[in-house]
C-alpha cells in the first residue's frame, strides 16, 4: 500500500464511494496499524468495509469469520464486482466440492486472494487449520462477534473456539465487528478473544427515522390486517416464533387480499430462496417470517417491522426492527405483546443447562420490561447498549406521544436503594423484591434475609410496581447491573447521592397490559370480543331455527360459530362461508336467515362495515381432509387410515369432527357398526336428539355412564347424528 495516497482515494478506486461514513476510516486505519479492533456498528452503518478495504491495501489474506454461508457467496459477488481478478475474494465452506475448494487454496497460496470467508465450522477442520498455517494472514475479521457471547441474542458454541484455532494458525490482528451487543456481551467478546486492550470504536444505536409502538395483542391478527391496508403497497416484515405461525399469517393475509409469503427454516430451499428473492423484486409487500429471515438482507425500503410475538431478547428486537428504513425513510416497529407469551418462552427453557435457564430469564426480563415500560422507548433502548440519551421525549415512539400517568415515588425508591445496601449489593432486583414484598422464599429463608430491617416494608406494592421501581431507577442511572455478574443490582454515585439528597421521582405507571389481559381471560371465558347484543341475538334466532326443525340448537351452529359472526357481520352466504366451522353446505342450508338478521342489525346501527376492513378467516381446510373424505367412502377402517396419516385416534376424529362441523355428510356406518351394538348406538343417538343441551362429550358420558362408554364412542356417535340431522 502507498502511504502517500489518501485512504479516500483508495476508497473510490475500490469501491466508487468518495467519502467514508461515520467512523469507517479511524476504524480502517487502526486496522492499516495491526491494532486490534472492535467495531460496534448499527446494521446499515457499512462494517463490511471495515475490513474489506484494509485486506485490499495489505499484503496478504485476510481471514473473513462468518456464519452465514448465504451472506458469504454475497458478500464474495460484490468484492469480485470492484476488481478485474475474480480470484481477489473466495469463500471455504461445506458447500464447496473438492475442485472447488482446491481452486480457493491454489488462488491463496498463489497470493491472488485477499480476502477468504470461512465459516467458524470449517475452521476448525484438521486439513483447514493446516493448510491457513502456511498462507501470510494480514489480519483475521470476526463477523457477527455477538454469536461468541452466551449473552448475545445467537449464541454459537464454535464460535468460542475461535481463539484457540487462530492461536494454532498463528497470530494476527483480530478486527471483531457486530451490530448488537450490550456492554456485557461486549466484554465478553473482547474477553474470550483475548483483546481487551483493543481500540473500541462505538457508533450510535440510535435510529432517528424508526417509530417504536408496543400494544397489547388482543386481535392482533386484524390489527395486523388492518395496519397493512391503510399502508397499502409499502414493503413489510412480520416476525413470528414458530413456524406454523408464520404459515397460518401468511394464509391469513393472503385470504385477506395482501400479497404474503412466508419464511422459515423448515421450507425447502428452493421455496425459501424465491420467496425471498419475490420480497426483495417488490413482487410481494410482506414476508411472514421466523428469526431466520433477514440475516444480511439489504433492502432499504422496508416501511415497517411487526412483531407478532415478543422476541426472546432485546438484541434480537434491536436487530430485527433495525431491517425497517434504512434508507433512512419512514419506519414503523410495531410489536404486539402479552405476558402469556413471556411465560410460554420460560417454559420453553425447562430442561435447558441451568446457566443457559439463568441468562435466557434475564435477558426475557429486559424484553418484558421494555414492553410495559410507559417511558420513551427509544430511552430505555439506547441505555441498554449502553448509550445515554439527553432528550425528555423523542416525540417518535407510542410512549411519548401518548404520554401515561405518573406518580409520586421517591419514598419507594428510597426504600428500594436502601433494602439492596441492606443486602451488601449481592443480589438481582428479583430477589430484592421478594425481600420488599414480604415472601419468605427458600432463598429469603436460608440467607435470613426475614429478619432484615426493610422486609415486608413494602407489601402494599406488587410486583409488577417494585419491577417498575427497579426499571425507572436503572433508567435514572441510580442503580446499575454488575457486568461481570450480570443481573447483580449495585448502587450507582448518583444513586449514593440521591439517598443522601432525595428528590421527587415520578414513576410512570401502566396498567393496559393488566386490562388487556383481563379482557383475554373474558374473551376465554365467554364470548370471543365480538358484538354482545348481535351474539346474543345470533343465539335466539338458532333457538327459533332448532325448535322448528326439532334439532338440538348446536347442531345448526355451534358457539364458535356465532361468536365469529358476531365479530365478522358477513351480510351474505358467500360471506357466512369465511366465517369458522362453516362450510359452503352448512351455509346454504341453514345460513339465509341468519344473513338477513346480520344485515339488518347492521343497517339500523350503522354499522360502519367497510368490506376491506372485515378480517377473513381460512376456510378449515386440513391437508389431510380429501384423503379422509375419501378413506371414509372406501369404508377403510379408522384405525388404517389414522396409521396412514400417522395420527392417534383422538386426533384423527378431531379432523372428522371439523369436516362435519363445516357441512360435509360423511357416512361412519359402517366402522360405528364394528365397535357399538344396535342398542347403544340408539341411546347415544337419542339422547343427542331429545336430551342433549350442548354437544359436550363430558355432559354426554356423566349421562350416559362411563362404564358403558368410552369418549371415543360417544365421539363417533355425535359425528354420525350431526352428519345425518345437521347436514
Amino acid at each position: 500500500m502507498n502511504k502517500n495516497v489518501p485512504l479516500t482515494e483508495h476508497l473510490r478506486k475500490h469501491f466508487g464511494f468518495s467519502a467514508f461514513k461515520g467512523s469507517q476510516k479511524e476504524v480502517i486505519e487502526s486496522v492499516l496499524s495491526g491494532h486490534d479492533t472492535f467495531v460496534l456498528m448499527p446494521t446499515g452503518g457499512g462494517k463490511s468495509l471495515c475490513y474489506q478495504l484494509p485486506a485490499l491495501l495489505q499484503e496478504g489474506t485476510a481471514i473473513v469469520i462468518s456464519p452465514l454461508i448465504a451472506l458469504m457467496k454475497n458478500q464474495v459477488d460484490a468484492i469480485r464486482s470492484f476488481s478485474a481478478e475474480d480470484g481477489v475474494a473466495h469463500f471455504l465452506n461445506s458447500s464447496l466440492n473438492k475442485t472447488a475448494t482446491q481452486k480457493v487454496k491454489d488462488d491463496v497460496t498463489a497470493g491472488k486472494t485477499k480476502l477468504l470467508y470461512v465459516a467458524p465450522e470449517s475452521l476448525t477442520k484438521e486439513e483447514n487449520i493446516d493448510f491457513l498455517k502456511s498462507v501470510k494472514i494480514s489480519f483475521y475479521a470476526i463477523d457477527e462477534a455477538h454469536c461468541i457471547s452466551e449473552w448475545g441474542h445467537d449464541f454459537r458454541p464454535e464460535y468460542r473456539r475461535i481463539r484457540p484455532i487462530v492461536n494454532e494458525i498463528g497470530s494476527a490482528p483480530i478486527i471483531a465487528l457486530t451490530a448488537t451487543a450490550t456492554p456485557k456481551v461486549q466484554h465478553d467478546i473482547q474477553k474470550n478473544l483475548g483483546m481487551l486492550d483493543a481500540i473500541v470504536f462505538k457508533s450510535s444505536f440510535n435510529r432517528p427515522n424508526l417509530y417504536y409502538e408496543v400494544r397489547p395483542k388482543a386481535n392482533a391478527t386484524t390489527e395486523i390486517i388492518k395496519f397493512i391496508k391503510n399502508n397499502s403497497g409499502k414493503s413489510g416484515v412480520i416476525y413470528c416464533l414458530s413456524r406454523k405461525k408464520v404459515e397460518e399469517l401468511a394464509e391469513t393475509l393472503q385470504v385477506n387480499g395482501i400479497s404474503a409469503l412466508p419464511y422459515h427454516a423448515g421450507m425447502d430451499s428452493a421455496t425459501r430462496s424465491g420467496n425471498q428473492d419475490k420480497f426483495l423484486m417488490e413482487e410481494v409487500d410482506v414476508i411472514v417470517a421466523t428469526i431466520a429471515f433477514g440475516m444480511g438482507i439489504d433492502k432499504p425500503d422496508v416501511r415497517f417491522v411487526i412483531h407478532y410475538d415478543i422476541p426472546k431478547s432485546l438484541e434480537g428486537y434491536y436487530q430485527e426492527t433495525g431491517r425497517a428504513g434504512r434508507d433512512g425513510g419512514e419506519g414503523k416497529c410495531i410489536t404486539f405483546y402479552s405476558y402469556k407469551d413471556i411465560q410460554k418462552l420460560e417454559k420453553f427453557m425447562h430442561g435447558k443447562p441451568v446457566a443457559e435457564q439463568e441468562i435466557g430469564h434475564q435477558l426475557l426480563f429486559e424484553t418484558a420490561a421494555f414492553a410495559e415500560s410507559a417511558v420513551c422507548r427509544r430511552t430505555l433502548l439506547l441505555h441498554y447498549f449502553g448509550e445515554p440519551y439527553s432528550k425528555d421525549s423523542c416525540g417518535s415512539c407510542d410512549n411519548c406521544l401518548h404520554p401515561k400517568e405518573k406518580k409520586e415515588a421517591k419514598d419507594n425508591v428510597l426504600l428500594a436503594i436502601n433494602t439492596v445496601k441492606e443486602v451488601k449489593e449481592k443480589y438481582k432486583a428479583e430477589h430484592v423484591i421478594n425481600i420488599l414484598e414480604g415472601n419468605t422464599t427458600a432463598a429469603i429463608k436460608s440467607f435470613k434475609h426475614n429478619e432484615l430491617q426493610n422486609f415486608a416494608k413494602g407489601k402494599a406494592n406488587d410486583t409488577r410496581y417494585w419491577n417498575s421501581i427497579f426499571r425507572q431507577s436503572l433508567i435514572a442511572g441510580l442503580f446499575r447491573k454488575d457486568i461481570e455478574n450480570y443481573g447483580l443490582i449495585k448502587i450507582t454515585e448518583k444513586g449514593h447521592e440521591y439517598l443522601a439528597n432525595p428528590t421527587s421521582f415520578m414513576l410512570v405507571t401502566n396498567h393496559d397490559y393488566d386490562i388487556i389481559e383481563k379482557k383475554e381471560a373474558a374473551s376465554a371465558a365467554g364470548n370471543g370480543g365480538g358484538d354482545p347484543e348481535l351474539f346474543s341475538m345470533l343465539k335466539d334466532l338458532r333457538k327459533k331455527v332448532a325448535k322448528k326443525l326439532s334439532l338440538p340448537p348446536f347442531v345448526i351452529f355451534q358457539d364458535p360459530s356465532l361468536e365469529d359472526m358476531a365479530i365478522q357481520y358477513p351480510i351474505n352466504v358467500e360471506e357466512l362461508q369465511n366465517i369458522q366451522g362453516v362450510g359452503a353446505g352448512k351455509a346454504r342450508r341453514y345460513g339465509k336467515d341468519f344473513v338477513a338478521l346480520i344485515k339488518k342489525y347492521v343497517d339500523e346501527k350503522e354499522i360502519d362495515r367497510p368490506q376491506d376492513m372485515v378480517v377473513r378467516s381460512v376456510a378449515n381446510k386440513s391437508k389431510n381432509k380429501v384423503y379422509i373424505i375419501q378413506s371414509i367412502d372406501r369404508k377403510m377402517p379408522f384405525e388404517d387410515i389414522a396409521e396412514a396419516k400417522g395420527m392417534e385416534m383422538p386426533d384423527l376424529l378431531t379432523e372428522v369432527e371439523a369436516i362435519v362441523n363445516s357441512g360435509t355428510k360423511l357416512n361412519i356406518d359402517y366402522y360405528i357398526d364394528s365397535v357399538l351394538d344396535q342398542d347403544h348406538q340408539d341411546e347415544v343417538f337419542d339422547y343427542f336428539r331429545e336430551d342433549a343441551k350442548t354437544e359436550s362429550i363430558t355432559e354426554a358420558l356423566e349421562e350416559l355412564g362411563e362404564d358403558e362408554y368410552s369418549e371415543e364412542d360417544i365421539r363417533l356417535m355425535r359425528v354420525k347424528f350431526l352428519s345425518e340431522l345437521g347436514n
